[in-house]
């Protein structure tokens, strides 16, 4: 070999080495830049959420103030005007989902949105927008709005606060599709073009469905349930599998699964002892198992609702009575226990600092003290 060729050699060699410190220097800049970001991040978060804890009760106010006025004024539209419920339905989804995303985000709880009530939530969206004539898919929403949405008010206890929007949202979420449906099989008259012949007594609805029991089976039941059972296979991949080292590695990340068995081992109830039958390993198997079940049971109640307006009201009054009524059991029963335990942990703190705020000066003449007398012993 020339001396020109191991010269060259050398060049080559000490570029490609100068070039791969420059990449590892880079990608050293970015990760630093990436953690100081998120730093910032997580302080400002911090400080939003300290400043809104110092001014909760006058947020409280504003909430329920906001709260009593929307929910005042969607009755209004409901009795006035019943055709355009769908459109403060598609209002309320592009306004509070994206917020309660960003808010989830930051507390770790944003695994709750890939719960079947979003999924459910999107497909209405679709259908409303994109296919509002679409008898099919309107059976399809209506079994999830009415079966598995519905009942969730009922079973999950889900309270309508006005005071808190999360609370507020999580109602909403679960209410407002059943009765956005109701509207439309029922009342709308932009729909009853294409119902009942005239001259029959029935009630006219839309869509005019012949009570043929295996339409409404397929359209209302087992349709509904392959969706559902679509949804449950990829909840299972994404949480179960693709995300799996992420939820071990930090146990403050939410799911409904890890909520509700937190709540339910703490309660010891129902839920917890049934999923427990076989084995504390094979409980998340018995809650896809007991959710299914629930699912089935659920869907299959929405046919004889489907055909009955007299039912489907009193069905209706049902769900909102029950979101009532655990709002007035969380505002006289839980709230003041939370009124409670906040006071303890600001008194405990109010006693902390000042106890380290003693302590801290006395620190200080002990650390002098010591520097005086090593100094003189060197000296010495």
């Amino acid at each position: 070999m020339s001396i020109n060729e191991e010269t060259t050699e050398d060049l080559y060699g000490h570029s490609f080495g100068n070039l791969k410190k420059r990449m590892k220097d880079r990608t050293k800049k970015v990760a630093q830049t990436k953690e100081k970001t998120k730093e910032i991040l997580s302080k400002q978060a911090v400080k939003i959420a300290k400043q809104a804890e110092e001014h909760e009760r006058f947020i409280n106010k504003v909430t329920h103030f906001l709260g009593v006025l929307a929910f005042g004024s969607f009755c209004f539209i409901l009795g006035a005007r019943p055709q355009d419920i769908r459109y403060v339905y598609c209002l309320f989804y592009f306004i509070f989902v994206p917020l309660r995303w960003i808010y989830y985000r930051y507390k770790k709880w944003h695994y709750f949105l890939l719960d079947f009530c979003y999924y459910a939530n999107t497909i209405f969206l679709v259908m409303l927008l994109f296919y509002p004539r679409n008898e099919k898919l309107f059976m399809v929403s209506f079994s999830f709005a009415e079966g598995p949405l519905a009942w969730a008010l009922i079973v999950w206890r889900c309270s309508l606060v006005f005071s808190s929007v999360d609370k507020l949202v999580s109602v909403l979420i679960h209410l407002l599709p059943g009765l956005v449906f109701f509207t439309i099989r029922w009342w709308d008259p932009a729909f009853f073009e294409a119902m009942h012949p005239e001259g029959t007594a029935q009630r006219a609805s839309w869509p005019y469905v012949e009570e043929s029991k295996s339409y409404l089976w397929k359209w209302l039941f087992l349709v509904p349930l392959v969706a559902y059972s679509l949804w449950q296979v990829l909840y299972f991949l994404i949480v179960n599998v693709l995300r799996r080292q992420r939820l071990l590695r930090d146990p403050e990340v939410m799911t409904s699964y890890r909520e509700l068995s937190k709540k339910a081992q703490k309660a010891n109830n129902l839920w917890w002892r049934l999923s427990g039958v076989l084995g504390d390993q094979n409980r998340m198997f018995m809650y896809i198992l007991l959710q299914a079940i629930f699912t089935v049971a659920t869907m299959a109640l929405t046919v004889p609702i489907f055909l009955s307006y007299e039912l489907h009201v009193i069905f209706q009054i049902l769900k909102v009575s029950a979101s009532i009524w655990n709002g007035g059991s969380f505002l006289l029963e839980v709230m003041p226990r939370q009124v409670v335990l906040k006071e303890k942990k600001k008194s405990e703190l109010h006693r902390v600092q000042p106890h380290q705020q003693q302590e801290q000066p006395s620190v200080a003449l002990k650390n002098s003290t010591r520097t005086v007398n090593s100094s003189n012993t060197q000296q010495s």
